[in-house]
């Protein structure tokens, strides 16, 4: 009798024991994507990189020190020899609109290149939101593995991260994505890190990351190690930059999608502004201290981050250039005003905030970062709670010492900012009244 009822505590242990097993496989894919082994000691170091922008026909600012978005995308892909991997929220490279077929122009270009890119042995893998794009079935039939996020089922959000990756040593991040409207009436800001395999390596984890999500419809409680940041906050990756030193990581949105060791999108921004010791300049689509444009819900986010630093931070000095277009909500004046306001005959800080303005009312200055004397932040997202609580995204940390009159990343992105906000198209807040572009309807 008690050999009878040993058996069957045993079996119900082995029972367990397997449906334990069976539910952690079922959470995490253990085994990951096919990643190439990281040698720390062996990657590439020594980086060059690259401003790109897309500045449209009608638009008067020169490329100083910045290249053609469309030249350096082609470029990159001229020059891969094994792999092309993108992440893009959007892929409209043609126009169904025949009276933009001239500006789709380069759109069709760059969908060629891509396609072609088979013929020379080059596999292309594509990440997107939910999409029936025509330009995505065209290169899913031309040989390249395309994979969908249900991101309205995963975290009810979107896909706001767009990054390519080529031959795992050459990555772009920024503003773009594979739209034709980022190539012609869009002004877009973005960075090529050309042979940068050991910031690349990380960077592809992210990849992996999206790639096994697939028609999935929960996000898994627990992650593959490889799927593990190798940089974060508190573990910067050093590297040259164009041979000046810099300290360097990857971070990513929403918190249900940070693997471990990865720093949040949020506690990035964070270090960035709290790290600022003289500036803190922000060009941003959008800054509202709202969770969405739709729903009047506070969410203080990153709005707060900069009343405190411009309460704490003697003569620190903040400049926010807003884009002003169809969809700016009409609270983005108050809160600027409010913000500007902060510093008025009290505090030792100066806030000033301006619209940008391109000519056509449907284009808009795309760029997101956070530069500051000591770091920059590159990301994906516009500054609204749903865009870090419930978005995918991602953003690049550069942090550099001042280094006198060399030109080092930081100095070149400044001179950028410098330049549109001192720009014909750059208009200060009016006192009395938001500028005529909040008085469009707005959506989300």
């Amino acid at each position: 009798m008690k050999s009878q009822h040993k058996c069957v505590v045993v079996f119900a242990l082995v029972c367990c024991c397997a449906v334990l097993i069976a539910l952690i496989f079922s959470a995490v894919d253990v085994w990951g994507d096919e990643e190439e082994s990281f040698n720390e000691g062996q990657c590439g170091r020594s980086c060059r990189v690259l401003l790109l922008e897309n500045i449209p026909e009608d638009v008067s600012l020169p490329y100083e020190d910045s290249v053609s978005l469309r030249s350096a995308l082609g470029d990159l892909l001229d020059q891969a020899r094994r792999s092309v991997e993108i992440v893009s929220p959007r892929w409209t490279l043609n126009s169904s609109d025949q009276t933009h077929l001239a500006q789709a122009r380069q759109g069709q270009l760059l969908l060629h290149q891509l396609i072609s890119l088979r013929s020379r042995s080059v596999s292309v893998r594509v990440v997107s939101g939910l999409s029936n794009s025509s330009e995505l079935n065209t290169l899913a039939r031309r040989g390249a593995d395309v994979h969908y996020l249900n991101m309205k089922t995963l975290t009810k959000g979107e896909l706001s991260s767009s990054f390519w990756i080529v031959d795992r040593k050459h990555l772009y991040m920024g503003s773009a994505g594979m739209d034709w409207r980022s190539l012609s009436t869009m002004k877009e800001f973005g960075l090529v890190l050309l042979d940068c395999s050991c910031l690349v390596a990380d960077l592809h984890r992210v990849f992996s990351l999206y790639w096994q999500l697939q028609y999935k419809e929960f996000v898994p409680s627990l992650w593959s190690k490889k799927l593990s940041a190798l940089t974060s906050r508190d573990q910067n990756l050093r590297l040259q930059l164009d041979d000046t030193e810099a300290q360097v990581y990857i971070s990513t949105s929403p918190d249900v999608f940070c693997t471990r060791e990865r720093t949040k999108d949020l506690e990035a921004i964070s270090r960035v502004i709290q790290e600022a010791q003289s500036f803190i300049y922000i060009s941003i689509p959008d800054y509202l201290p709202l969770l969405n444009r739709s729903q009047l819900r506070y969410w203080s986010g990153i709005d707060s981050m900069l009343r405190e630093a411009l309460l704490v931070k003697s003569g620190i000095s903040v400049r926010v250039l807003v884009s002003c277009w169809t969809h700016t909500h009409p609270l983005t004046h108050n809160t600027l005003w409010s913000l500007q306001n902060l510093c008025f005959q009290t505090l030792s800080c100066s806030v000033e905030a301006r619209f940008f303005s391109l000519p056509q009312p449907d284009t808009l200055n795309r760029s997101r970062f956070v530069l500051t004397d000591t770091s920059l932040y590159i990301g994906s997202q516009s500054w609204m709670g749903s865009e870090f609580v419930s978005s995918a995204g991602v953003g690049l940390v550069i942090r550099q010492q001042q280094q006198g009159n060399s030109s080092s990343v930081l100095q070149r992105i400044r001179a950028v900012f410098d330049r549109d906000w001192h720009s014909q198209y750059s208009r200060p807040l009016h006192t009395t009244h938001s500028p005529a572009c909040t008085a469009h309807t707005h959506s989300d």
